[in-house]
């Protein structure tokens, strides 16, 4: 009787610790705000000319998708992974804020980012997407960008949609975050950083700046959604330029490191951040590197004779 006893209080502690596991800290001083009051609409600027050689590249008929080598924090620790950026143009209905199935007057072109993350954690996998769809003619703020994120205790989605003011939508299964919705002042987008230095990096923000982090890192971090002060900054040596973004009260830093010249390829970027709970928190750096690119219609090319092209991206 003593020995069944002791085994139902092992089974239920260890259930327990089981279930615990995926309970995130939360950073308790990260109440989501009221709705948004004041809206404000976003001026849109006169339409920036695309050169002959921007419309060859990116109006082929083909994606440009590019691997990395991923170190990527995450619980305190750096995991290996791989992430990949696929851009793309594509018409854009501002309306419904979704692809054009056919040829509409009020389409707008985009270039889309989709970026992805494969990583482990422990016994676990995570599984990161972002996609921002952010107009050609670098004119006006990402007509929308979104994340998701997928691991064994859950998944989450966020989206920022641009209307008359920035919309936030998110849903998760912690309990504290569940569904919100709400209203953000408009500030730029650490999301369409990515997708502005491949059109027009001459135009990238510069100096004391108002900037809502990507939606990745607020998720992650458990951070509020909204505008945080930056510092950006700017700098080029062998061919290669440096646009970073330092948060002071984020204790955060992104560097993305592109190609000076056209079409701008992203080579590699970091992300220093406080990452981990508590006494064991530290200073943390995520990177990735270029492994090769790909131009190619990836979206007919899912036969399983297709599978080789994988080999071509080193994934």
């Amino acid at each position: 009787m003593k020995e069944k006893r002791f085994l139902k209080i092992v089974g239920t502690a260890l259930l327990f610790v089981l279930g615990a596991s995926c309970i995130e800290k939360k950073d308790t001083n990260n109440s989501m705000p009221p709705p948004t009051t004041k809206v404000e609409s976003e001026i849109v600027h006169p339409k920036k000319p695309l050169s002959d050689e921007f419309k060859q590249y990116w109006y082929a008929g083909n994606a440009e998708i590019t691997s990395y080598v991923l170190e990527q924090a995450r619980y305190g620790e750096l995991r290996d992974g791989h992430a990949v950026l696929i851009y793309v143009t594509e018409p854009f209905l501002p309306g419904k804020q979704v692809k054009a199935d056919g040829k509409d007057p009020d389409n707008i072109s985009v270039l889309k980012l989709n970026l992805t993350k494969k990583f482990l954690t422990g016994i676990y996998p995570y599984s990161i997407m972002g996609s921002t769809f952010y107009p050609v003619h670098d004119n006006q703020h990402a007509i929308k960008t979104s994340l998701s994120v997928q691991e064994w205790c859950g998944h989450v989605y966020s989206q920022i949609n641009n209307r008359n003011n920035f919309e936030f939508t998110s849903h998760s299964y912690f309990e504290n975050e569940a569904d919100q919705k709400m209203e953000m002042e408009k500030n730029i987008l650490e999301n369409e950083i990515w997708t502005k230095i491949r059109i027009n990096p001459e135009s990238l923000p510069l100096g004391q700046l108002k900037i809502i982090p990507s939606l990745e890192f607020l998720r992650l971090y458990h951070k509020e959604p909204k505008a945080y002060d930056a510092e950006a900054s700017m700098s080029t040596k062998d061919g290669i330029t440096t646009y970073s973004l330092a948060y002071p009260e984020l204790e955060r830093t992104l560097r993305i490191n592109f190609a000076d010249a056209f079409p701008h390829s992203i080579e590699s970027w970091t992300e220093e951040t406080r990452d981990g709970f508590g006494t064991n928190a530290k200073q943390l750096i995520t990177s990735a590197k270029k492994i090769r690119t790909l131009k190619t219609a990836y979206w007919g090319q899912h036969g399983n004779n297709d599978l080789f092209l994988r080999d071509s991206l080193g994934l």
